[in-house]
Parts: structure tokens; sequence; C-alpha cells
């Protein structure tokens, strides 16, 4: 993996995410989650529905990027409008494209030459979803759509995680040893994301968690919030 790739996925970049808990922050809220055991349920709720479509939706633009076919705003434009269409909580949506905005303003200072506004120009909503732009950065950046699938498959777990450390006083040694445990798991949605990149946008993954649907729009409603999601 070369450099400017690691810079791109590395948590610490300057792209939002810190802003975002995944639907953590409204799960404690809910008395949901209430220390690492409830942590790495919500984890693995989330690795095995809509991380399998955030992975699904970056390998396929990453595929998009790298195969530099006629008609890439088109094609990405159904991608966004499918990938939104399986995003049925309008904060959830929301968070989605407020993350590709931070993250497309990223991948321009790392890519000044990548015509990325012509690229997304289709796209219904301000800013592409995050996991469309996810793909495209790790494309331009040299990498595949099964890296793709995994940083998005990664984040979904990690984000969450990351936020339950600084709501819930967790250890975060032990966070992370929780994330390790999940790493097959994570490895596995990646793969079968990866498997389906040359798919049409209509048939990729389409698992839904209703329930953290609701959390993403009763957190919109919180008063007091530490997180935009």
């Amino acid at each position: 993996m070369n450099a400017l790739l690691l810079l791109l996925l590395d948590s610490r970049a300057p792209a939002g995410a810190h802003h975002h808990s995944g639907g953590m922050e409204a799960a404690i809220m809910a008395g949901l989650v209430t220390d690492l055991t409830g942590t790495e349920d919500f984890c693995q709720a989330r690795l095995r529905t809509s991380a399998k479509v955030s992975a699904a939706f970056a390998a396929a633009s990453c595929r998009l990027f790298i195969n530099e076919r006629g008609g890439l705003p088109a094609q990405l434009a159904q991608l966004d409008a499918e990938y939104g269409a399986r995003i049925p909580s309008e904060a959830t949506r929301r968070a989605s494209r407020e993350l590709g905005r931070g993250l497309t303003r990223l991948l321009r200072s790392f890519l000044p030459e990548a015509d990325l506004a012509t690229a997304f120009a289709r796209c219904a909503g301000p800013s592409p979803h995050h996991a469309l732009v996810l793909g495209a950065g790790v494309a331009l950046a040299g990498g595949s759509p099964e890296l793709a699938a995994r940083a998005a498959a990664l984040g979904a777990c990690a984000g969450p995680a990351s936020a339950a450390v600084r709501l819930l006083g967790l250890d975060p040694f032990a966070v992370q040893a929780m994330l390790a445990r999940l790493a097959p798991e994570i490895d596995e949605c990646a793969v079968a994301a990866a498997r389906t990149a040359d798919q049409p946008p209509a048939l990729l993954a389409a698992d839904g968690a209703p329930v953290l649907d609701l959390l993403a729009d009763y957190h919109r409603t919180a008063e007091v919030r530490l997180f935009a999601s």
C-alpha cells in the first residue's frame, strides 16, 4: 500500500469523520449501549447490515473510476441514487453527504488534478454520498475495489467504537481488541462486496437496519449532543 493511500485511510485525516458517531451516540442515549459488550454488539449489527451496503457501493465506485469509461458522471449519479434509496433515514442521508463533502475536500488537497466536481456533477445531493467518494479516492490513489470495500466496512465499525470510547469512557485498548476480534468479519464483508463491484447498481447490497435509521432520526432531535450524527 502506498503512502498516499495510507494518508487517505488514516482515521486522523481531516475529513470530518470525528464529528460523526455512526449512530453510537443515539444508541447510548436510548440505553441500548452501556458497556464494551454492547459496543461490540452494535458494531456487529452495523457490519452485518449497513456496512454491507457502504462496502458494496464503495467497491462499485472504485471500479468505475478505475475503468474510466465514457459516461462516468451518469454512472455515478445512478450509483448515488441507488445508495440514497437504501437509506430511509433523512438524518443518515444528510450525514452521508456531509461526510462525502469532507472527504471530497481532503481528496482535492491530495489530488488537485482530479476533476471530482465533473465526475460527481449529476449526483442529486449537494455532495455525493461518502461511500462513493471513498471508492473514488481509493481508485485515484492506486487502490482496488476490495480495498475500498474494506475501508468502508472498517469505518462502519471503527467510527462508532471510537465514539463509544469518548461517550462511555471505555478503555481504548479494550475497544481496539474488540475491533481486532471483528477483523475476520470485516474482511469477509469486503471480499463479498468486491465480488459485486461490476454489477448494476440496482443489484448491489440492500441490507437494512431499521433500528439504526430510527436512532438516527431520534438523535437529530436531541437538544444536547456531542456528535453531528
